[in-house]
């Protein structure tokens, strides 16, 4: 069985894809501080000055100013402001990885296809499918050009 598992773990797509989540959860914490720390700031500056982080629907009936004091006395509240975060957060990480793929198919098409040699034709006279060579249809019977001369039906 361990063996199984090593063959399993080093296989090409394995690594790819622990390597693919690693530079995600990397890459996750960079937007989510790109998020938090610039664009989230950016637009409640632009809205009058509202901090989102600091939005929040008090469920508890006592009253507290920020976040942070209804978090501390254990009160129940909506935190509809760190959802905004998150919801940008998300817009941001799916529009990245979005650009990415769509960059990466269009390197993909790039690559040249390689198209098979043809290796038949087809009979004038019955349709079918023939090896290219042949100068009569092993279907029909009739003779088939070569050449450029034409020959009969027979």
């Amino acid at each position: 069985m361990l063996k199984e598992f090593k063959e399993f773990a080093l296989k090409g797509n394995v690594m790819d894809l622990a390597v693919g989540v690693v530079i995600g959860g990397a890459f996750g914490k960079i937007v989510t501080s790109l998020v938090n720390d610039i664009i989230t700031p950016l637009i409640g500056l632009l809205l009058g000055k509202v901090d989102f982080s600091g939005l929040f629907i008090n469920l508890s009936g006592v009253p507290y100013k920020t976040l942070a004091e209804a978090k501390a006395a254990h009160a129940a509240t909506l935190n509809y402001g760190l959802f905004l975060n998150s919801v940008i957060d998300f817009v941001i990480i799916a529009f990245s990885i979005f650009i990415v793929i769509k960059q990466l198919n269009r390197f993909k098409r790039k690559q040249e296809v390689v198209v098979a040699p043809v290796t038949t034709k087809e009979c004038p006279h019955c349709i079918s499918a023939i090896p290219i060579k042949a100068t009569r249809c092993p279907n029909c019977t009739s003779m088939l050009e070569t050449k450029g001369t034409a020959l009969a039906h027979e």
